[in-house]
């Protein structure tokens, strides 16, 4: 899994994993985060997720990051909202778009998540992982999930998960077990699954898959 990865789905419009409705497992339980209006919610590698647009319509401002440019200026295009581009102030190629949507302000880093820091996000009070943690590879998540603790400064995260049989599908998205959930924040977090419930891939809908719903505080 590299960056040629990525640039390559979206080039050539294979992003099957982006929805065009709001996550329903979001809707459902996001409330769980007990969330004032004006919290800061930061989304991994959230390419052009319309889940952000609900996020801000809930009263929450939205950080994002994102590897691939074209997926951050979909996003913005598709809500009707011309953004201002901003240069990173120490490393020219990171930048971001930001603007306003639902009287919520909406930051979007082009960047590889593992060169920011703490101080190029801002402070948040929430993670929500909806497609970052399944969408890498078990060799990559332990970084990953160290450098979300480190950005987050350990805000409290709302993460889902697939699980199903790894043998019988090449990812992503990648299966993720609670064992692996446990490995990867147990020393971080209380962890809770809100929910399990039947899920299908678009690609594989012959597998017997699960959705999991994980609050970490």
């Amino acid at each position: 899994m590299n960056a040629e990865f990525w640039h390559s789905r979206w080039q050539e419009k294979r992003i099957g994993f982006n929805q065009s409705a709001v996550n329903p497992l979001l809707m459902k339980y996001c409330k769980q985060l007990n969330l004032p209006a004006g919290s800061r919610v930061f989304v991994p590698l959230c390419g052009k997720s319309i889940d952000m647009a609900w996020l801000a319509a809930q009263g929450y401002d939205v950080v994002g990051v994102e590897l691939v440019e074209t997926a951050i200026q979909a996003f913005f295009a598709e809500q009707n909202i011309s953004p201002i581009v901003h240069q990173h102030a120490d490393n020219p190629a990171i930048k971001y778009y930001q603007g306003q949507l639902s009287g919520q302000t909406i930051t979007l880093w082009v960047a590889d998540i593992f060169a920011l820091t703490a101080e190029d996000i801002g402070s948040v009070n929430a993670v929500y992982d909806k497609a970052a943690l399944i969408a890498l590879p078990a060799d990559m998540r332990v970084k990953y999930s160290a450098q979300m603790c480190q950005l987050s400064a350990n805000a409290p995260q709302f993460i889902i998960t697939l699980t199903y049989n790894q043998s019988k599908k090449e990812g992503p998205p990648f299966s993720v077990s609670s064992e692996q959930i446990q490995q990867y924040y147990g020393n971080h977090y209380q962890i809770c699954e809100l929910a399990s419930e039947p899920a299908s891939i678009g690609s594989a809908p012959e597998l017997a898959v699960s959705e999991h719903v994980w609050l970490l505080k």
